[in-house]
């Protein structure tokens, strides 16, 4: 069986390739739909169906995982990834695709629950920054590499996808060399039921969800409404899809340094850091949204500041709970970004759709905000018992 050592690359192994697929799943699909002629606003309902699987899937996992232990989780999910991920090609209806979305969602958030768990309730607090970050950064440039499978539908609509089921059913195959291992057990003194769980998580960790949510309120905005305005503001479509990944691209480079910063100084004054600048690159992004190398300088430097705050969510979530909430703790984190990756669109189409003469990068700024006042709020107390 594999080592600890082995065993983590194993799980960020199966992390960078899920991000793969998810980076390559929603522009692919896009083109596909609006190449056979789906209306925008189809196409972009249908995008949700990602998230939809993640929020089905929450309630139904912690329980489990308690019972089955990690390995069965990530199995399974993955499994669920890689056979839909091959029965795209098969079948070319509207409804059937929504429904290996959702099938995609569901699978990708039980590999994340597993690994991310598993990640943080083995991590000695010294280095917890470190390997959350790393996780971090490993999706992210899966992530960031996704997109490149759209240029294979020059070849075939149906080889992209049957190159990103190959890839996950290789990484996905390291598993069976890795020993099953058990959260945390829970204690009498803890709540019995997993309602009781979420709700005793959400007193004790509510701000270190925020992060999480604003990460993709963050991600899927800037994905899926900032290209819209940037046209309609006068931009061409091929400087957007330069400009978008830059943010992306701004979060890989600071990743793992923020993250080993955060062992040492807290997550709390990084995240009240990152938040202040961010807030900042996005209301100079709101005075300079007409200049190109303006865009690309501060995408790239909001992706520094704020393209980390999902792992420095899970970092704090992790510092303030106790060992047995970690796994409803990690759930709440995937239903908390999934609640931003859905509101960050919708309120975005809105804003821009009412406010015409407000620049969208205010309701960015706006969003920041709100999370940066929370964080403040919350007194720096070491709340974690662990045992």
């Amino acid at each position: 069986m594999a080592s600890v050592k082995t065993r983590f690359w194993i799980l960020i192994s199966l992390v960078t390739i899920s991000g793969f697929s998810q980076g390559m799943l929603l522009p692919l699909l896009a083109i596909i739909l609006e190449n056979n002629g789906v209306s925008s606003s189809v196409n972009g309902l249908h995008a949700t169906g990602l998230y939809i699987g993640v929020l089905i899937a929450s309630p139904f996992m912690e329980k489990p995982m308690h019972k089955f232990g990690f390995k069965p989780i990530i199995v399974v999910g993955g499994l669920l990834v890689f056979i839909s991920m091959a029965l795209f090609p098969f079948w070319e209806a509207l409804w059937f695709w929504f429904i290996l979305r959702v099938t995609i969602g569901i699978g990708d958030h039980m590999l994340h629950f597993g690994t991310q768990t598993w990640i943080t309730t083995t991590s000695e607090k010294a280095s917890r920054g470190k390997n959350i970050a790393l996780y971090g950064l490993f999706f992210g440039i899966g992530f960031t590499l996704g997109p490149l499978m759209t240029r294979l539908l020059s070849v075939n609509e149906a080889f992209p996808f049957l190159v990103s089921a190959v890839f996950s059913m290789i990484v996905w195959s390291g598993m069976f060399f890795v020993r099953n291992k058990w959260p945390e057990e829970v204690n009498t003194q803890s709540a019995t039921s997993s309602l009781g769980r979420f709700i005793q998580t959400g007193k004790i960790a509510w701000v270190a969800l925020l992060p999480p949510f604003g990460y993709g309120f963050l991600e899927a905005t800037l994905h899926g409404i900032f290209p819209i305005y940037g046209l309609r503001i006068g931009h061409d479509v091929d400087i957007l899809a330069l400009i978008i990944p830059c943010f992306a691209f701004g979060s890989i480079l600071s990743q793992l340094p923020l993250g080993i910063l955060s062992d040492r100084i807290g997550r709390r004054k990084i995240l009240l850091y990152v938040l202040t600048a961010g807030s900042i690159s996005f209301a100079f992004a709101a005075f300079f949204e007409t200049s190109i190398v303006a865009l690309f300088i501060l995408f790239t430097l909001a992706g520094i500041f704020v393209g980390s705050l999902f792992s420095l969510g899970i970092s704090y979530m992790t510092d303030l709970l106790p060992g047995h909430l970690l796994p409803a703790g990690n759930l709440m984190t995937g239903i908390a970004f999934s609640l931003g990756s859905i509101t960050g669109p919708y309120l975005g189409g809105l804003f821009i759709q009412f406010f015409p003469d407000i620049s969208f990068f205010y309701m960015i700024v706006g969003m920041l905000l709100l999370v940066l006042g929370a964080v403040f709020v919350k007194q720096d107390i070491r709340v974690r018992v662990d045992g």
